[in-house]
């Protein structure tokens, strides 16, 4: 006689099924399943349209491999990212789906490498909960939509902590070459890289302080940082070029409070921040001062807190801060919250289940509403012609209106002519538009219109009083004088403005007004 199961005995049968499978392979379908979980979240938003920044990517990307470099002397970048992108566009094409996928991929890689940092450097606990935390970060969420470089810095940021410390900390040597090389990636593919660089200088020191052999460790630092200086000489030249005429003239000064939301948004808002800092301290107040996880730890910690604050610092004198430039810390701050969580046990767990409740958030809204340039190209774009003049008054905005408004065009901004309109030129660009006098620079360009040709004026739409560094004061002033100009011009003729801004809430991105020539 058969006896018949009971439904909790065949509940419990997958289960027991799948413990029975090697850890190999356990692993690898766990694994698996984060990644499927990841790329559900994280490909919500792939056909969003381009804002400015990633018309600056495209654009740039979409120039000869061998004039790349060349080219990021207006830009103020180094070139990596855009040398992958030049290759990915090559062979799928330049498609905002197509585009996006390259940094999902990034993002998507964050997870198994997460979890093999953290079970080499901790345990598997640890490593399950790094994973997890990688999966469905909201910060990387986002820029694993978005055709920028930031879902890779994000990446090769976790591979420089978790090498740091595997050849640094645990002197498992052979890991140094893949620190040297990540970090060499790593500045360049992101300026914020030389941040992240000087607080694993300031970490080495720290080691070495500590160390009872000092000799070998300071060999074995000679040798990774040398080759990382060797590899990284020859952009050292463009490097000093940059900083001394592009900078970043639309940032501003910021507060401490300002510094800190922005730490915030890297771990999904005030709330999700709060759990997590709550559960990292819990972690922290169960470790023993004798535990060699306290060490990595802190390692991993300090490269995040470190380098963020070197950032602070430097922007003080040279304003230069973004949140998204954040991404090349996101990395340490997964790590060492996975360990601190791990052992806060199960207030550990708890948190770990708010903040996934938190964090599964795809913020499609926010992915989609980036910029209306590609919906404000449509309506204007079959009333242009080949040879018709079209002039942004917010000069970044110029390489992505490139990309959707239709090709023979003549470009310019407030500046006067663009001979490449798929970059922004920054070289000196505050000193250029102060000397602009929109009077002669704009009657310049209207002379060029013959009868009946067509200005399209790509003017900001400035959605609050937010513009206060010095580039965004002088463009929004600019603008406002460029449009009073044409629309008093005897010689031209206004036939349209899109999108209509009365009565509905202001979009992010461009507004474009239609003149003829007379």
């Amino acid at each position: 006689m058969t006896a018949v199961a009971t439904p909790q005995a065949r509940l419990r049968a997958p289960v027991e099924r799948a413990l029975a499978l090697p850890v190999g392979v356990r692993i690898a379908l766990g694994l698996a399943l984060l990644v499927g979980v990841s790329l559900l979240l994280r490909s919500q938003g792939l056909h969003a349209r381009y804002w400015i920044d990633e018309g600056l990517s495209v654009g740039i990307a979409s120039h000869p491999l061998a004039d790349i470099p060349g080219v990021l002397r207006q830009d103020g970048s180094p070139p990596l990212y855009y040398l992958l992108l030049h290759g990915w566009i090559a062979v799928f094409d330049r498609g905002e789906a197509d585009t996006h996928v390259l940094s999902l991929l990034f993002a998507l890689a964050t997870i198994p490498v997460a979890f093999t940092a953290a079970r080499m450097l901790f345990d598997a606990r640890t490593a399950w909960i790094a994973a997890l935390l990688a999966a469905i970060n909201p910060f990387l969420t986002y820029y694993a939509q978005e055709t920028r470089m930031y879902a890779l810095v994000a990446l090769l940021g976790l591979v420089v902590t978790a090498t740091f410390a595997l050849g640094f900390v645990a002197r498992r040597r052979g890991w140094l070459v893949v620190f040297a090389a990540a970090l060499a990636l790593l500045l360049y593919s992101h300026n914020w890289g030389l941040f992240m660089a000087a607080a694993t200088v300031v970490a080495f020191a720290v080691v070495v302080r500590g160390a009872p052999q000092r000799r070998p460790l300071l060999r074995d630092g000679a040798l990774a940082y040398g080759a990382v200086g060797l590899v990284y000489l020859p952009w050292l030249p463009t490097l000093a070029f940059q900083a001394r005429h592009t900078g970043a003239p639309w940032a501003e000064v910021l507060g401490l409070d300002d510094a800190m939301s922005s730490l915030g948004t890297t771990l999904g808002g005030t709330t999700a921040a709060v759990v997590f800092g709550l559960a990292a301290y819990v972690g922290l107040s169960r470790m023993r001062r004798g535990d060699p996880a306290l060490r990595i730890v802190a390692i991993a910690a300090g490269l995040a807190i470190g380098g963020i604050a070197l950032a602070w610092l430097a922007s003080q004198a040279s304003p230069a801060w973004a949140t998204r430039y954040l991404a090349v810390f996101v990395g340490p701050l997964l790590l060492a919250g996975a360990a601190l969580i791990a052992r806060a046990g199960s207030f550990g767990l708890v948190a770990l289940g708010v903040l996934a409740i938190l964090w599964f958030d795809p913020r499609i809204d926010a992915l989609e509403g980036k910029s209306n340039a590609h919906t404000t190209a449509v309506e204007v774009r079959d009333r242009l012609s080949p040879g018709d003049l079209v002039v942004s008054t917010h000069p970044e905005h110029g390489p992505v209106m490139h990309v959707y408004l239709p090709a023979g065009l003549r470009w310019a901004n407030s500046m006067g002519p663009v001979s490449d309109p798929q970059v922004m030129d920054w070289r000196d660009a505050m000193d250029r538009l102060k000397a602009a006098r929109p009077t002669a620079t704009a009657d310049a360009l209207v002379r060029t219109l013959a009868p009946s040709q067509n200005l399209l004026l790509i003017q900001p739409v400035i959605r609050s009083a937010s513009w206060k560094g010095p580039w965004t004061a002088l463009v929004r002033r600019r603008a406002a004088q460029w449009e009073r100009m044409l629309d008093d011009d005897p010689r031209l003729a206004r036939t349209l403005a899109v999108p209509k801004l009365s009565g509905r809430p202001l979009p992010r991105g461009v507004r474009a007004v239609l003149y003829e020539r007379l």
